[in-house]
């Protein structure tokens, strides 16, 4: 699961940049013609993202739920295109707003000039696994550091899928040596709680609406 957020969600941060490079100079042409306001331009820009993320997440799912072997469920089939759906979203937003970020300044601009924009995204990229911290259960994460965690979208995406799919089994399983049962092994090790979907659900649709918002703020400084 790991592996799909992360090479989905990068190749849809990585794939935008080209468009949003070449859409720029026809925003700004427009824009000083008076044409639209910036606010129009970038309601448009992540609304029309909306369809086409959904064309993908829509596949993903049919595709992969049923190879993987998951069970058969509406409720659970829903959370999991929820899901994917929320995290496509909120890459994609990310790969758009790093590229507008070095954008509000001079120094920022020239930097974007020369050096290619999967650069600076790539950057992003490489250290962000390491603040989903993944492999560690939360009690093990250094308390200077687990705020890291709860900040880092992929941490929550991987948090929904999992306790989606396995919060409600009670199939008993071998662990360190004791046998447990999957959705005790889940809120005991890495802190994941079936209760808790409800907060998960608003955070996996807040973050993508988040960004949006700031898209809008940095829109009108470049």
């Amino acid at each position: 699961m790991f592996i799909f957020l992360q090479f989905l969600g990068i190749g849809n941060c990585s794939s935008v940049l080209p468009f949003i490079a070449t859409e720029r100079t026809i925003m700004y042409r427009e824009r000083f013609a008076g044409m639209y306001s910036s606010w129009a331009y970038s309601f448009a820009q992540v609304t029309i993202e909306i369809p086409y993320i959904f064309l993908q997440a829509a596949p993903f799912v049919i595709i992969t739920y049923p190879a993987i072997d998951f069970y058969c469920s509406v409720h659970k089939i829903f959370w999991y295109f929820y899901t994917m759906l929320s995290t496509l979203l909120y890459f994609t937003y990310l790969g758009m707003l790093l590229f507008r970020l070095p954008l509000i300044s001079n120094a920022g601009k020239l930097l974007l000039h020369h050096v290619e924009p999967v650069l600076w995204v790539s950057h992003t990229w490489t250290s962000k696994p390491t603040l989903t911290l993944v492999i560690l259960a939360i009690a093990r994460i250094p308390k200077w550091w687990v705020w890291c965690y709860w900040i880092c979208p992929t941490a929550w995406s991987l948090r929904g899928l999992l306790t989606s799919q396995y919060g409600d089994i009670d199939k008993e399983i071998i662990v360190f040596g004791e046998r447990k049962a999957i959705n005790s092994f889940l809120q005991s090790y890495f802190g994941f709680r079936r209760d808790f979907q409800v907060v998960v659900a608003f955070l996996l649709i807040a973050f993508p609406t988040c960004l949006c918002i700031l898209l809008h703020i940095l829109h009108g400084k470049t």
